[in-house]
């Protein structure tokens, strides 16, 4: 077994431990509860650090298990499938959002007027995730970034008829097992990172997202599985991946420190 072997069993032993078993919705909503922050430190925690796809888990399961690599790094070998997974988003993207991608920070409003981040952007932010039920119908989703917060409807209702479209759109939810399904639409248009700052553009407000929230069977992870269409700006759905590190003894603090730029060059990222 050569050394690059170890990291592709991990890969193979985190994907498993992602498959949720069925019980009833009170015990997913418990086991969903509470505080996530950073990945664990696995190879597919450290390849999926900000967001990832299956198509680059599968190409990094490749080169890893190809001798022919036995004596490269491993940060090279990632190195590699991010810019194969990258190529990959380029690809489904529509010719009026390949006019924005990868998104030029001196276009960013987060960068230039610390305006928080929308949906498609929000969802894989760094830092802390906490989920906390509110009542019987409804969850609250509180991100470290930025402290937003989204409300997740329980009860079956519907998105208002002829409500404007909002940064974060309307979400409703509902457990399939242990996997918590929510839909959203009605965001309004702004950006999308689909894997990190350099696989970001903008996206219209015809933006749907379906996420999918199932924990771990050790309960040490939480994984995100999102869908994104957009008929403006992707050619066909794209789904990426997020994985969190349950972390209880974190609180998330309010956000005030982001500091408007003073100086920078379009076309030079910070």
């Amino acid at each position: 077994m050569t050394r690059y072997h170890v990291p592709y069993i991990l890969l193979i032993l985190t994907l498993l431990i992602w498959i949720p078993t069925s019980t009833a919705a009170q015990s997913s909503r418990q086991k969903l509860e509470g505080m996530w922050s950073d990945p664990p430190s696995t190879a597919v925690g450290t390849f999926c650090a900000t967001a990832c796809t299956d198509v680059g888990i599968d190409r990094l399961n490749a080169l890893l298990d190809n001798p022919a690599n036995d004596a490269r790094p491993f940060e090279r070998l990632q190195a590699e499938a991010k810019a194969y997974e990258r190529e990959y988003i380029r690809s489904r993207l529509t010719p009026a959002a390949l006019k924005t991608y990868p998104l030029d920070p001196a276009d960013d409003p987060a960068f230039l007027r610390c305006e928080p981040w929308g949906l498609a952007r929000q969802i894989i932010a760094q830092h802390q995730l906490e989920i906390r039920q509110r009542g019987n119908d409804r969850l609250e989703l509180r991100y470290g970034e930025w402290d937003a917060r989204r409300t997740i409807y329980l009860d079956g209702r519907k998105r208002p008829v002829n409500q404007a479209p909002s940064v974060m759109g309307y979400s409703v939810g509902r457990w399939d097992g242990e996997t918590l399904v929510v839909e959203t639409s009605g965001i309004a248009a702004n950006i999308a990172r689909w894997l990190d700052g350099s696989a970001s553009a903008r996206h219209s407000d015809q933006m749907q997202v379906v996420e999918r929230y199932a924990r771990s069977k050790d309960g040490n992870t939480l994984l995100l599985t999102a869908t994104m269409e957009d008929p403006w700006s992707l050619r066909e759905p794209v789904m990426i991946k997020k994985i969190w590190r349950w972390a209880p003894e974190q609180k998330i603090a309010p956000y005030k420190d982001c500091e408007r730029p003073t100086e920078f060059k379009k076309g030079v990222r910070p």
